[in-house]
């Protein structure tokens, strides 16, 4: 039995078991349990849940003979544990003589993990905004390029093949072929990239270029509807790697549930903001607008005055303005000019009208007026009973 972080080393065939005995607590989201194989030459590592399975795999069956070809052979295998399972056995067989092989069990929190819950809460809150995005549009389409270029050249030539033909069972083995090299790049790609770093370059910047030329022939989406189609896709993505990120599956759920609930709870909040004020503007009293006194309404109407002038003489001055034609309309032209060189709009003898009109002569003029009027009419009252009388008598 397995115990972690105890390091074993073998040289023979072996079966390993390990118990997970830890129930897991709210902060093991992001932890990981895995069983690591290391050895100096290639060894298959079979998983399997229990005792009995490794049992059942001693056994000769045709299945088991295929599957021992088929299982991958490597240096370095990790072997993923749940934190919910109770047991988990794996069976280490030797390819070659003379080769060592340790074994060890480790919990530890895992980046990946977290980077995965970070693109996919990215991916659900903001697919709206990527699927408009010209850059998220070329980096993808270069991406996926790179990363499928068999996968593309298998779809367009079975385009070129004709229904009902044999050719599509060797297409099919295609397809499955391309996924399986996929996955053997990724899983030695540091490999690779040691030794043949000038192919693996040339292959990214070839195929890279090819991707963004056809991404360019296209040009990005404008369709409405395709563009939702991949905002929902995007959207589904990320809940599937929210999901994934997560190692405690009520909490996953949790989570994706809050996610769902706070990317439409935009428009209920909104509708019942909405309502509150109408709510409020019906219950509450009508306020009438605070007059002007006769002070702020002069100087309110000196400030305005002088903003439109100003904004008048810089229409005047900018290349909109028809100066010929503006001339031809006006009936004194040096009047006008002065006037946009800066100097007044009025004439001295048009404020001094102003002044006798509406400033402060002509406020005295009118009490004045009016003074005159109410002595006149108190001096007209007592004559009216005098005539009454002589007119009696």
């Amino acid at each position: 039995m397995l115990q972690e972080s105890q390091l074993y080393y073998m040289d023979n065939r072996q079966q390993f078991c390990y118990r997970n005995v830890l129930i897991p607590k709210w902060y093991d989201v992001w932890t990981r349990i895995q069983i690591r194989v290391n050895s100096s030459k290639l060894v298959r590592v079979t998983q399997v849940e229990n005792e009995e399975k490794l049992k059942e795999l001693e056994q000769f069956s045709i299945w088991n003979f295929f599957s021992s070809f088929l299982k991958e052979k490597l240096n370095d295998t990790y072997v993923n544990v749940g934190l919910y399972s109770t047991k988990t056995c794996l069976k280490v067989e030797i390819i070659e003589e003379d080769t060592m092989y340790s074994v060890i069990v480790t919990r530890r929190f895992d980046p990946k993990l977290f980077f995965m819950f970070l693109l996919g809460l990215m991916l659900f809150f903001c697919g709206d905004l990527l699927s408009r995005s010209q850059i998220f549009y070329y980096s993808t389409g270069v991406s996926v390029g790179i990363a499928a270029s068999l996968l593309i050249i298998i779809f367009i030539l079975s385009k070129f093949m004709p229904k009902k033909s044999p050719i599509y069972v060797i297409l099919v083995g295609g397809w499955s072929f391309s996924l399986y090299l996929i996955q053997l790049v990724l899983k030695n790609l540091q490999e690779i990239w040691r030794c043949y770093w000038q192919y693996l370059l040339s292959y990214v910047l070839t195929v890279g270029f090819m991707s963004f030329a056809i991404c360019y022939k296209y040009g990005p989406l404008e369709n409405e509807r395709s563009i939702n189609l991949l905002t929902w896709t995007l959207q589904l993505m990320g809940l599937f790697f929210m999901y994934s990120g997560i190692q405690i599956p009520h909490i996953a759920l949790a989570i994706i549930i809050i996610a769902l609930c706070t990317k439409n709870l935009e428009y209920p909040i909104q509708w019942l903001y909405i309502t509150y004020r109408k709510m409020c503007k019906a219950t509450e009293k009508t306020v009438p607008p605070r007059l002007l006194t006769e002070e702020e309404y002069r100087i309110q109407g000196e400030v305005e005055t002088r903003k439109a002038l100003e904004e008048l003489r810089e229409y005047c001055n900018s290349p909109d303005c028809s100066a010929w034609k503006t001339v031809s309309r006006i009936q004194s032209p040096k009047r006008f000019a002065d006037f946009v060189e800066g100097s007044s709009h009025l004439t001295p003898n048009e404020v001094s009208v102003h002044e006798q009109e509406y400033g402060l002569g002509s406020i005295l003029a009118q009490d004045e007026i009016y003074e005159e009027t109410s002595t006149e009419e108190e001096d007209s009252d007592p004559q009216y009973p005098a005539i009454t009388q002589q007119i009696n008598s």
